[in-house]
């Protein structure tokens, strides 16, 4: 027998069936599967439809999936509404996905119209709808929904509980989550791996890592993600070293779960927090064991960990290695040479990169002002402010004001880093005034200090450290009545001060010191070899500086108070545990204060040590008694 469009009448061109786009997309369909059309039905539209109805029910779906026109979706709704169709399942099913979730028609209240027509409708309409309100500006609508739903006795799966437990995650609402993790166990759902993993993630948003941890260990079967989603976890909550731990954890015991791309990136980005270089370098053995050294993504995290860790000349090796570079390719490496001090070899890459034909972004523009910034290059970074807009197309976004109020104040010029604060076209938040507030430590502007306080107060946004910085200021103009007024009032805050911390890495493990710390099983050797050090430098000439210490105290009270910073504890456990000419890598939670900066500089010579030193600002690389900063930081 011939092919029904052989001898079928039907003309597609017909005015009749213009005006009919179902029966269009119905006679096109069936025309691609070759498929027999009864006589009776070949010259008329509404009866094709209803043939098509009645033996093609799950083809219409096919038809829902293709269509691409507003159009032709409204009169397939239409069509839905006023035929048998509603009452088909499958069909107001994928209609539903197909207005709810993608195409033209895509709207959360849309679909909320065509959902409630449905009548009644399933578990798998709610899941529907409860994920594209996860989707939209409104997903706590999605959790209305999964009450009401329990509320009618619908009995939620859990994909359900998975899709209200990422809108719980979009606007932090920790309780309805909770909420959901109480049902999880009623309803069963306890051995879900997505689900369980979601709930990981939640926690861990909400900053609750301890509940994290214990979905995760409890976990009967873990993926990958889930092994992701918890070192995530950890780095999200500053337990940066438990991340790094987990990963050792899921090479022994992941029960066939092997760390993926993902992980490397996560690693790498805890192993920069942490300065973990050791630990970094075995990250990067495995992504070339693995064969992900051309990922772009990696070897753009290879980069930032090596220039965070101070280790520019691998960072650059990366760099190099990378066959066709991107601006955040570039980004990376401009900004790992800001933070090393190396502000001319950043303009240097900055201007390469334009000859590369590569148009510099926002992240691009922040680096390389921060290298102006860090170096002192005050006349650079003021062009290259200026070039913005005209030049390289980037509006000034707030942290390119902050670059540049820190680099005024750095140089001296405060009360024009004010000026330029109070003519922002953006609203100065508390990074920008803090960042001032810092300017003034450094050059004893104390009055205008006191006004940055102020505007912190007015914001709300006052921390421990902006009182600190108060604290330095009146400590260094003798102002120790103002000095007592600041201390009692932190008293009646409750404002608690936070405690420099330094860590150093000895073979993958990272070692806390804090100051007058005693929890090291170690601490009666350091203690004695930092009593050791001490007595060394002074005899080569060091003089501990007095003025780096706050409280008002006689000269030996304060002597001894900064001896035993957190700085210096690491720097004696380093010198007791590695070989002699070994470089130490310490990194501190705090500005370095000028007395262990001198202390440092001493040792570096005496001790004939490297030290790279990175403090919450930048890099300091100490080597013959100078420092790379050059007493500029």
């Amino acid at each position: 027998m011939a092919p029904v469009w052989s001898s079928c009448s039907i003309n597609l061109k017909s005015p009749s069936y213009f005006t009919s786009p179902i029966a269009i997309a119905i006679a096109i369909h069936l025309r691609h599967y070759n498929t027999t059309i009864p006589q009776p039905y070949q010259h008329h539209p509404q009866k094709l439809i209803s043939f098509f109805n009645l033996n093609h029910k799950e083809s219409i779906i096919s038809i829902i999936k293709s269509i691409n026109h507003t159009t032709h979706l409204l009169q397939i709704h239409a069509h839905i509404l006023t035929t048998t169709l509603i009452q088909d399942s499958s069909v107001s099913h994928h209609f539903l996905c197909r207005v709810a979730l993608s195409g033209p028609l895509q709207n959360p209240n849309y679909s909320l119209r065509f959902f409630q027509q449905i009548n009644p409708p399933f578990v798998s309409h709610y899941n529907t709808m409860i994920r594209a309100y996860s989707f939209s500006e409104s997903p706590q609508k999605s959790l209305f929904l999964y009450r009401d739903m329990r509320r009618i006795g619908i009995a939620a799966n859990p994909l359900t509980s998975s899709f209200v437990v990422k809108s719980c995650i979009r606007f932090l609402y920790l309780l309805g989550g909770v909420q959901v993790h109480c049902n999880v166990f009623k309803d069963g759902h306890q051995s879900d791996t997505i689900l369980l993993t979601a709930l990981i993630d939640l926690y861990s948003q909400c900053q609750k890592c301890d509940d994290a941890c214990k979905v995760f260990d409890e976990m009967p079967q873990k993926d990958t993600v889930a092994w992701n989603v918890m070192i995530s976890c950890y780095i999200r909550n500053n337990r940066t070293r438990d991340a790094l731990r987990l990963f050792d954890v899921m090479q022994t015991q992941g029960y066939g779960c092997e760390p993926d791309d993902v992980t490397c990136l996560l690693l790498l980005q805890a192993c920069a927090r942490l300065n973990s270089l050791e630990f970094g370098e075995r990250v990067h053995g495995y992504i070339m064991e693995r064969g992900y050294g051309g990922a772009l993504n990696l070897s753009n995290s290879l980069i930032t960990m090596y220039s965070r860790c101070g280790c520019l000349d691998k960072a650059y090796e990366v760099f190099m290695g990378i066959k066709n570079k991107s601006v955040v390719s570039w980004s990376a490496m401009i900004s790992g040479l800001a933070v090393n001090g190396y502000g001319r070899e950043a303009i240097e890459a900055f201007e390469e990169m334009r000859r590369n034909g590569i148009q510099p972004d926002d992240h691009t523009i922040t680096g390389v002002l921060s290298a102006c910034s860090h170096s002192g290059l005050l006349d650079e970074g003021m062009s290259f402010f200026d070039r913005m807009i005209s030049e390289f197309r980037v509006t000034p976004a707030i942290h390119h004001y902050g670059c540049i109020v820190d680099l005024l104040g750095r140089a001296g010029f405060v009360d024009k880093a004010y000026q330029l604060i109070m003519s922002m076209e953006v609203k100065p938040d508390s990074t920008v005034w803090r960042t001032l507030l810092g300017a003034c430590r450094i050059h004893g502007h104390v009055t205008l200090g006191e006004r940055v306080i102020e505007q912190l107060i007015e914001l709300k946004a006052q921390e421990a450290g902006d009182y600190v910085l108060l604290l330095n200021l009146y400590s260094s103009a003798g102002h120790w009545e103002k000095v007592a007024e600041v201390r009692k009032l932190m008293r009646e805050k409750s404002i608690q001060t936070t405690p420099g911390c330094c860590t150093i890495e000895l073979k993958g493990i990272v070692h806390e010191f804090v100051v007058d710390d005693i929890s090291h099983s170690r601490k009666i050797e350091i203690y004695r070899t930092l009593d050791e050090i001490n007595k060394q430098l002074k005899i080569a000439g060091y003089v501990v500086e007095l003025s780096s210490e706050l409280h008002k105290m006689d000269d030996k009270g304060k002597g001894y108070a900064l001896s035993y910073h957190s700085e210096k504890l690491a720097i004696a456990f380093g010198v007791l545990v590695t070989p002699p000419g070994t470089a130490l890598r310490v990194a501190s939670n705090l500005r370095i204060c000028v007395d262990c900066h001198n202390f440092l500089k001493m040792f570096s010579a005496v001790y004939n040590r490297d030290v790279i030193l990175r403090d919450h600002k930048r890099f300091h690389q100490f080597r013959g008694g100078h420092c790379s900063c050059t007493d500029y930081w």
